[in-house]
């Protein structure tokens, strides 16, 4: 561990600041849970904040900013999704984690103006460092907002202690593909139209959106929906599948890809965006713009064991990149390059 693992005083012990997540929203405040509890477990403290406001409407957010103005300590760090309340923290040293700019990339006209100023463009100004989950977010962060690229730092996403291998026979003749989450970006409109015909089981995690279900049934496909899941049992999710498709049309990282390669699960994701970056050699990568591409992903898993064994294996050995001791390593260098700051 970095610089011995300690602090130089109880006033520079890092202080994280999370969002009051939303029912089913847990991510972000998973891993950086997992990470405090892998620091604390080095005898390295590092604080917690959660805002006591959900980030919803102009109201809220002015009280967010204000509450984190009134926060006692001198490094904070902003873990995701709320990136504003950066503005409340100009007196301080802050780390700013941005997971990715889909936002951006789904809103027009005055709410993407909003948005583009406030979650990112004064946040990035007023931030002494930033983190990212994947290179591809890097890029596209610079992209959108030019700044010196040595005040970003790709640091990935690690995976909770929980998700462990766990072998099972693959069902060849009825499949059970893992679907996790129902946002747009997700692409489940091709997803449903390319497993049409195939006789799988398709399990989805999230609650449904729009016409999913109808799709689903115009389609004729067998599925299941399961909406606000533990941990332990999104494990279990896992455990019970025979493969994980991932053919978003964007993410800033991806986790359900080492996920799946921790617990030994072949994956089919996309060729774009974080996705190639994130799987290494471990998963089929397609088009997601053409179903028929990830029909022959998929099926190329269902009917090609020597293949599942392959990606289990490729898998198996990109995930090490993604230990909670190599990620929280990273974070704690940046913790005390911000603490080195302070002192020059």
């Amino acid at each position: 561990m970095a610089d011995e693992g300690r602090f130089a005083n109880q006033a520079s012990i890092p202080v994280q600041i999370s969002r009051k997540p939303f029912e089913g929203a847990h991510s972000i405040e998973s891993l950086f849970r997992t990470i405090r509890e892998y620091l604390l477990s080095k005898d390295i403290a590092v604080a917690h904040c959660e805002s006591p406001y959900f980030s919803k409407g102009l109201l809220n957010r002015l009280r967010m900013v204000w509450w984190a103005s009134r926060l006692e300590g001198s490094i904070f760090h902003v873990t995701g999704d709320i990136q504003f309340v950066v503005l409340g923290l100009s007196r301080h040293k802050s780390i700013l984690t941005i997971h990715d700019l889909n936002i951006l990339n789904r809103l027009k006209g005055i709410r993407r103006a909003v948005i583009r100023l406030f979650w990112f463009q004064l946040p990035l100004r007023k931030a002494s460092q930033v983190t990212v989950i994947s290179e591809a977010t890097k890029q596209e962060l610079l992209r959108e907002f030019p700044m010196d690229e040595h005040r970003i730092h790709v640091i990935p996403d690690c995976v909770s202690p929980i998700f462990q291998p766990c072998p099972r026979p693959f069902r060849s003749e009825c499949p059970v593909i893992l679907q996790i989450g129902t946002k747009q970006n997700k692409n489940l409109s091709r997803l449903i139209k390319a497993i049409e015909g195939i006789n799988c089981k398709l399990h989805i995690v999230g609650k449904p959106q729009g016409d999913l279900v109808k799709e689903l049934e115009l389609h004729n496909i067998d599925h299941k929906f399961s909406v606000n899941l533990s941990e332990q049992e999104i494990y279990q999710a896992y455990c019970e599948c025979d493969l994980v498709a991932m053919v978003s049309t964007e993410e800033g990282f991806g986790m359900p890809i080492i996920e799946a390669q921790f617990v030994e699960r072949p994956v089919v994701t996309s060729d774009c965006s974080s996705m190639p970056e994130v799987a290494g050699q471990g998963a089929i990568l397609v088009d997601p713009l053409d179903w028929k591409a990830i029909r022959i992903g998929i099926s190329r898993i269902l009917d090609e064991p020597e293949l599942r064994r392959k990606l289990v294996d490729w898998g198996r050995d990109n995930r090490t990149r993604f230990s909670i001791e190599m990620v929280s390593e990273q974070y704690l260098r940046v913790y005390f390059s911000i603490q080195e700051e302070g002192f020059s």
